[in-house]
């Protein structure tokens, strides 16, 4: 019994060193912390279970047979974030670079489908060089598997992508079918294909952090959520990101303590609108005085900024965001808005999170840029993405709302449940200007007309007032005001029962 405990113990010491000290040290010298290390800090002190440490490769190819080591490159398992209970894989970039093997897809289906069976996240630690190319189709088996398990577990429990280092090649492909990808600035990068091969194929010169870094996903692809300084930063705003999350499909938002009144009142909202319709502000002044201790977790925030989404919460319960930027593009809505705020509304429509929409929107960003590029189905994804969700949704319009950009906005035509305006609103197909040089063409040369007109236009439509007459706008209300309407009105929602006609799925404009 003492040999085999004995035994036991040279496994486990073994496992846990992964590639070795030396290969551990070389991943701190770049900044990044080890496979275990990482796991730790993410999961709450002495929470981790691990499954499968002893697995290893069954590879006898090009010598392999002769290189294993116990847990064949991926740490498994699950433990408790803040309490709650979440799987996770991390991959060891000190074994085999990471890289995926039949065994090491094996390892992360198992906590997937676990995952999936019991109804808790699933984290992802992506750092690998991609499939062991020892193995063959073996290991594009593997990742096939996993994506497989990605659909599967789509919309049924959250899935976080985490990357902290290389995803090449197939590899993006898991992190990309995740409810969310973040990354780490430097050290963190994807792409499928390398800067030597699109040089070969394009004969483009182009780095490794230019091609797929951090900022270059975040920022102007759109293809990473977040990017971290660092891998300490990353796991720790993680751990804040997932307690807005519910733990799968079946279950309500969590709700957390709050000492933040209800119906608190902020007079400072009142003169947030400058007189000057033309003149910008910040969207985000009004988020953070309304929601919960002014407590935001942006999501996208460095990729189509005229467009804010993410999560905070409202009377201690998770809500989820979306809000035009006036500061950016005057918050027009493009291709690249549309998309990030379809996405992020499907979210939170699988996961039952209720859904704020502010609006202040001219219209659709005209160009032939946009045109060219399908803004037309772009923009219908946003629009198909409110109509088809259920959850509860609470609308308020603070400046502009003109033409098709005020039905997609979550508007009372496709079926927002409560619907404010502030009263300096302006609910019409188009702007004053614009709307009297196309109805009163003839009298263009005459400033004085299109004075009178351009006035009598904006007393009977650019206010709240005409859609409030027809019902569209259920109530104008005072800015100061809007933290205590949404709160009622989301406690009102909260037995809200809808349901969408029966179908195997739809069809999104994709």
């Amino acid at each position: 019994m003492r040999e085999i405990i004995q035994r036991l113990d040279e496994k486990r010491a073994a496992a846990r060193l992964g590639g070795g000290q030396k290969r551990i040290d070389t991943q701190h010298s770049k900044g990044k912390l080890s496979a275990r290390e990482r796991v730790e800090l993410l999961f709450d002190e002495g929470s981790f279970e691990e499954w499968d440490m002893f697995v290893e490769h069954r590879c006898v190819d090009f010598g392999m047979n002769e290189q294993t080591v116990p847990g064949d490159g991926v740490v498994t398992g699950y433990g408790t974030v803040n309490g709650r209970p979440m799987f996770v894989f991390s991959q060891d970039f000190t074994v085999f670079g990471g890289s995926l093997s039949e065994s090491h897809a094996k390892k992360i289906l198992k906590v997937m489908e676990k995952a999936v069976q019991v109804g808790a996240p699933v984290i992802g630690l992506n750092d690998s060089g991609g499939a062991r190319i020892q193995e063959g189709v073996n290991s594009l088996a593997g990742y096939a598997d996993v994506f497989l398990q990605n659909v599967l577990a789509s919309g049924v429990v959250p899935q976080i992508s985490m990357v902290m280092g290389p995803c090449a090649g197939g590899a993006v492909y898991s992190p990309a079918m995740t409810d969310f990808i973040f990354m780490v600035k430097d050290t963190s990068y994807m792409f499928v294909t390398g800067p030597d091969v699109v040089k070969t194929v394009t004969h483009e010169s182009v780095t490794q952090e230019q091609l797929g870094g951090a900022m270059t996903h975040a920022g102007r692809s759109g293809v990473a959520d977040g990017a971290f300084e660092n891998d300490v930063e990353a796991l720790i705003q993680l751990r804040r990101f997932i307690d807005f999350l519910p733990l799968n499909n079946k279950e309500k938002p969590p709700v957390v303590a709050s000492s933040d009144p209800p119906d608190r009142e902020d007079f400072s909202l009142d003169t947030l609108i400058p007189d000057n319709p033309n003149k910008p502000y910040d969207m985000k002044e009004l988020l953070l005085k309304v929601l919960d201790e002014g407590d935001f977790f942006e999501v996208g925030e460095h990729f189509a900024k005229n467009m804010i989404v993410g999560f905070g919460r409202m009377e201690g319960s998770t809500v989820g965001i979306v809000a035009n930027q006036p500061m950016v593009l005057a918050g027009c809505l493009d291709i690249d808005s549309s998309r990030k705020a379809a996405r992020f509304v499907r979210f939170c429509d699988c996961f039952n999170i209720p859904i704020i929409t502010f609006v202040d929107v001219p219209g659709f960003l005209p160009g032939t840029n946009q045109e060219y590029n399908a803004i037309i189905k772009h923009g219908a994804k946003l629009l198909f993405a409110f109509a088809e969700a259920t959850v509860p949704k609470v609308t308020v319009i603070t400046r502009k709302a003109y033409g098709g950009a005020y039905d997609v906005m979550s508007s009372k035509h496709i079926r927002g449940d409560v619907n404010f305006a502030w009263p300096t609103a302006e609910i019409a197909v188009m702007g004053p200007k614009g709307a009297v040089e196309i109805i009163f063409r003839q009298d263009i040369g005459d400033a004085k007309k299109i004075a009178e007109r351009t006035k009598e236009y904006q007393e009977r439509f650019a206010n709240p007032f005409k859609a409030a007459s027809f019902g569209f706008i259920d109530d104008v209300i005072m800015p100061h005001a809007t933290r205590g309407r949404i709160c009622r009105s989301l406690q009102l929602l909260k037995t809200k029962d809808i349901k969408n006609p029966w179908k195997k799925h739809d069809n999104i404009p994709l």
